[in-house]
């Protein structure tokens, strides 16, 4: 089972704002808080956003090595689009609008998400 995820970002406050409000959205509870970082947490897992001071670049790109994208479970269709509706208030643009919401195939329902600083999320409707 997974522990935690650990997201650094370049911004604290868009971060809070955008991770925050989804990972809220889908179940999880506030969790750690300090001076430049939050987390989150469901059930054992936890999933924390920093903003650390030994940062060496100041801006995400899912297409170089390293973290492409979160995907997370959402109960059903309906709850997909809800969030698809609600979330450019916090932060997030769909992606690849003209395909959704079969972007990931005819079998799948999902959106994908990505946030101002460049982080894509996948929501999953659990068939």
């Amino acid at each position: 089972m997974l522990h935690h995820v650990e997201i650094w970002v370049p911004d604290l406050d868009r971060a809070v704002a955008s991770f925050g409000w989804l990972l809220e959205a889908l179940g999880h509870t506030p969790f750690q808080r300090w001076i430049n970082g939050r987390s989150w947490r469901l059930g054992a897992t936890y999933l924390v956003v920093e903003q650390s001071p030994a940062l060496t670049a100041d801006a995400h790109d899912r297409c170089r090595p390293g973290l492409n994208h979160l995907a997370f479970h959402v109960r059903d269709a309906r709850a997909v689009d809800e969030l698809v509706a609600e979330a450019p208030r916090h932060g997030w643009r769909l992606m690849f609008p003209d395909r959704h919401p079969h972007a990931g195939g005819e079998q799948t329902y999902a959106a994908y998400l990505e946030n101002a600083d460049g982080f894509e999320v996948e929501l999953v409707a659990i068939p």
